[in-house]
């Protein structure tokens, strides 16, 4: 093996390290926030401004999921024969299809974690 191999090597352990270090301090440093009772900030919570972010982000790549298969779709039917455009709307078909799972089993996966979390019942 020569340096550039190891080089290489090194740099994605601390890159991997950075990441879960970074995994194991955000929550701590989330729940650590407590604003003052006299400021005019919001009343709502870091969490669940993050909690709210990442439902819209999970919402868009829904939305944009299914716009993706309705845009493969019509790809497919204008292939006209031609194996190379079938094969590719195929293509965008299925990661369409993936994005709206990811979408949706995002938006699941957040809300069992809330009602879980926040002390009520497992129902959502």
């Amino acid at each position: 093996m020569n340096k550039k191999e190891g080089g290489g090597n090194m740099k994605m352990k601390k890159i991997l390290y950075s990441v879960l270090s970074m995994g194991l301090i955000a929550p701590v440093s989330i729940f650590a926030y407590n604003p003052p009772a006299n400021t005019t900030l919001p009343a709502g919570s870091v969490t669940g401004i993050i909690g709210n972010i990442m439902t819209w982000m999970l919402g868009l790549v829904g939305f944009l999921g299914v716009i993706g298969f309705a845009i493969s779709g019509i790809l497919y039917l204008t292939a006209a024969g031609d194996e190379d455009r079938i094969t590719t709307a195929k293509r965008a078909m299925t990661w369409s299809i993936v994005g709206v799972i990811v979408a949706l089993l995002g938006v699941v996966i957040i809300k069992a974690a809330n009602s879980m979390l926040g002390g009520q019942n497992s129902d959502f």
